[in-house]
């Protein structure tokens, strides 16, 4: 069985993972946003899902499957200078954490998912950036998903970032 994007993206991570990445992935297609994974930010991170709508908004995704990588993570608020509206992806076990001040859930949307699909439990408010920002960000994504796109055509390319 050939390898797909996604294992590529979730490789050495809990398959959980790219469980509830695919789940959100479908939600997203549902309401004609379009992701892509591990995708490399500028300040140095990288979100775990980031979709682009219909309308130019970029939405980043850190998803979480454990309690501890949840409440351990300290570096997701560096995200959101890279994006319109910001989502947590979690099983449902961990909805009830997503609660707590700390992860701003008057800020953030809060999805849960599985591998057959994801509800929003609690939409992200809209954060619109800046232009200038937004036309790099936008270039970025649209390069990247390109690459990736070419490597699919020539496998030697490699799957890019």
């Amino acid at each position: 069985m050939a390898s797909s994007p996604l294992d590529s993206c979730f490789a050495g991570e809990s398959p959980v993972a790219a469980d509830v990445a695919r789940g959100v992935t479908r939600l997203f297609c549902r309401r004609d946003w379009f992701a892509m994974c591990e995708v490399p930010l500028p300040n140095g991170r990288r979100a775990d899902l980031m979709a682009i709508d219909q309308k130019g908004h970029l939405t980043i995704v850190e998803i979480k499957v454990s309690k501890a990588d949840l409440v351990g993570d300290l570096k997701w608020r560096d995200y959101l200078d890279y994006c319109d509206r910001f989502f947590w992806a979690v099983p449902q076990s961990l909805c009830p954490i997503l609660e707590d001040a700390h992860f701003l859930p008057a800020d953030s949307g809060l999805l849960v998912a599985d591998r057959y699909d994801a509800a929003i439990m609690r939409e992200a408010m809209l954060r619109p950036l800046a232009p200038a920002r937004r036309k790099a960000e936008t270039l970025n994504f649209a390069r990247r998903a390109a690459r990736r796109l070419s490597a699919q055509i020539d496998p030697t390319l490699g799957f890019g970032s």
